[in-house]
């Protein structure tokens, strides 16, 4: 996925203009005026248009850097069971850690989070290594955890005494892990 930071910063370090960039962008689909509002959006962090790989790799030859100077690699683990309170406490653990670092606190950690998260920052991992990252130098740059709200499928009451009635509170959370290399 594109970065807004990353863009961001080549854009400064490189001093070009969004005008310049959204020259390099034009193409069947997205004429000049479409590109210019693409590129203030991406940089602002909205992603529409959706950038798409070879857009990626203009912006790259346009700020003469290399394609992977410009993506993160998110991964996310929807409605996972637990609540996102306690989720949160490992999550904020790993945040801006290297990889390795985190992996190996993620081992340590007796939560039972923990796993859930470990196998999330694996699978962020796995993409950057499929698209040739240097897996080495990756750090976590984001790691939030989202309420998502009762479980799917908790029974939402339980029986109690004299015809009362108690709820079964079942929390699920969404957990995004973002890998960046330095």
């Amino acid at each position: 996925m594109l970065s807004a930071n990353k863009l961001k910063r080549l854009c400064e370090q490189r001093q070009m203009s969004i005008e310049q960039l959204a020259g390099q962008l034009v193409r069947g689909n997205l004429n000049r005026k479409e590109a210019v509002a693409a590129v203030k959006n991406w940089q602002k962090g909205l992603f529409t248009p959706i950038p798409h790989r070879e857009d990626v790799r203009r912006l790259a030859t346009a700020l003469s850097a290399d394609v992977n100077d410009l993506l993160d690699w998110h991964s996310s683990y929807r409605y996972a069971p637990g609540s996102a309170s306690k989720a949160r406490l490992v999550a904020r653990l790993i945040a801006g850690r290297s990889v390795q670092d985190a992996m190996d606190i993620l081992k340590f950690t007796r939560k039972r989070a923990a796993t859930m998260i470990d196998k999330v920052l694996k699978s962020a991992v796995a993409d950057a290594d499929e698209q040739q990252a240097d897996v080495d130098n990756l750090y976590v740059s984001e790691a939030r955890v989202d309420d998502a709200g009762i479980r799917i499928g908790t029974k939402r009451w339980i029986p109690k005494d004299r015809g009362r009635a108690h709820p079964i509170r079942k929390k699920a959370c969404h957990i995004h892990i973002t890998v960046t290399e330095v």
